[in-house]
């Protein structure tokens, strides 16, 4: 799977889950009258919030990415391609933490809250690093893809060949 994709499906598949888990919490506090737990919780999103785009202001690779693309195998032959799969390998705490936040939530609705919180706080954060590795592979003339490896290692990445844009250059040396 291409590494950019991922980075989209790992945002996308977190702001789910935060929406999941904020109409999960809803639905398990709304049966009891004069709870302050939605409100509460509702402060919380919005902190979360800022905290997200606070951290994901940068249109520049977070320093675990970099190293990540850093350490990457070279190959000139592309990896088997199996999006499902790969997700399924990688994403799965993002899963177990969503499934288990959500299911508590009929015992304790601020459990959910807390964790679309932390949900909505990690979409925002990387919501700019495929466009920061997408320049890096424009820039390198390279793409990188997600290997297959145990859900319980740490991502590798293959760097295969790609195709690298070449900008005018100004009379002065400088790109434009």
């Amino acid at each position: 799977m291409h590494f950019v994709d991922f980075l989209r499906a790992t945002v996308l598949l977190s702001a789910a889950g935060a929406t999941a888990l904020v109409v999960v919490t809803v639905l398990a506090a709304a049966p009891s009258p004069g709870a302050t737990i939605v409100p509460i919780s509702v402060g919380w999103w919005v902190v979360a919030a800022a905290i997200g785009l606070r951290l994901g202001r940068h249109a520049e690779v977070n320093p675990p990415i970099a190293r990540l693309l850093g350490e990457a195998s070279s190959s000139t032959a592309l990896p088997e391609y199996r999006p499902g799969a790969t997700l399924l390998n990688r994403l799965w705490p993002l899963l177990l933490f969503t499934v288990v936040a959500g299911g508590l939530a009929f015992l304790a609705p601020q459990i959910a809250g807390i964790g679309a919180g932390f949900a909505i706080a990690l979409a925002l954060w990387w919501r700019r690093q495929d466009a920061a590795v997408a320049a890096i592979e424009e820039r390198d003339g390279v793409r990188f893809h997600v290997l297959r490896t145990s859900p319980l290692r740490s991502i590798a990445l293959a760097r295969t060949p790609g195709f690298k844009t070449l900008r005018p250059q100004r009379m002065d040396g400088a790109t434009t």
